[in-house]
């Protein structure tokens, strides 16, 4: 794992520790990637509760509860689908924060490119209930290279997230 990684997932092992927050994931195109940079920094056991593969349709429907007419009418790989699998997540896992991830990685989409979502085309999600943020990439390099910076991107909006949730409380208690 590169150190950028290593660095970012161990400042949100300090935060979700410190703070007695807990965390999940809900991946398909990275299938499990996301998970593994979490729990590569010891002590990831005090605050991530798991992770969920969910590459086909139905399991992002049945286990997260993903709307099946969202995904129909805009495929898997949209905002809304990402939105919907961190809430799943949440209710899931039993937990506080979720990363949710969902793309064409490459080299080619599950319709040959019928539905106008090209591949390289990544939506993340971070989030709860309360505030999700979402980001989307759009930029084919290969599917190594798109899931590593997928994941990457993924790490990184966990780790601000967190820290506008710190903020956020900071000012309430003030």
């Amino acid at each position: 794992m590169e150190l950028d990684l290593k660095l970012v997932s161990k400042e949100i092992n300090e935060m979700l520790w410190r703070d007695h927050k807990t965390l999940c994931t809900a991946e398909s195109c990275t299938a499990g990637r996301i998970a593994s940079v979490i729990t590569a920094v010891p002590g990831s056991s005090n605050y991530f509760k798991g992770g969920l593969i969910c590459y086909a349709d139905e399991v992002k429907e049945e286990i997260l509860k993903v709307d099946p007419v969202v995904i129909e009418e805009n495929t898997a790989v949209c905002e809304e689908v990402v939105r919907q699998m961190v809430v799943g997540a949440n209710n899931l896992f039993h937990t506080d924060y979720a990363v949710a991830i969902s793309g064409f990685a490459g080299p080619g989409g599950p319709d040959g490119g019928k539905s106008g979502v090209i591949v390289g085309t990544i939506w993340i999600a971070v989030g709860n209930s309360d505030r999700i943020v979402t980001r989307m990439i759009e930029e084919d390099n290969g599917r190594d290279k798109n899931l590593a910076s997928a994941t990457k991107l993924a790490m990184h909006m966990l780790r601000d997230y967190l820290k506008e949730c710190v903020q956020e409380e900071g000012t309430e208690q003030s």
